[in-house]
């Protein structure tokens, strides 16, 4: 298994951009998918980016499609998430995950989460 440690978050303002990156522990982490979730206080962690472990290939949520960018890095077992035109939307705790079985659009199919790391866009 993996043990992802998020990183890069912080306080920015709307329109910004911020890059957070996901270093992952373990000899195996080329072989899995790698997600993104996020969860704002009060509200259940959604799915934000997946990155697969072959191709790779890059599936996102609907609302962050065209201003997000998933992209892993095997040699370095990290994951990054560059986030553009950011939107107070976007206010949450940020995750990095291993896909371990199941539909990519589920918290349920990760498994080894990080601590995360918050990014808090202002308007």
């Amino acid at each position: 298994q993996v043990q992802p440690v998020e990183s890069g978050g912080g306080l920015v303002q709307a329109g910004g951009s911020l890059r957070l990156s996901c270093a992952a522990s373990g000899r195996s982490f080329s072989s899995y998918a790698m997600g993104w979730f996020r969860q704002a206080p009060g509200k259940k962690r959604e799915f934000v980016a997946v990155v697969t472990s072959r191709g790779p290939s890059t599936y996102y949520a609907d609302s962050v499609k065209g201003r997000f960018t998933i992209s892993r890095e095997n040699a370095k077992n990290t994951v990054y998430l560059q986030m553009n035109s950011l939107k107070p939307e976007d206010t949450a705790v940020y995750y990095c995950a291993a896909h371990v079985g199941g539909s990519y659009y589920s918290a349920r199919s990760f498994g080894s989460w990080g601590q995360g790391t918050q990014v808090t866009v202002s308007s």
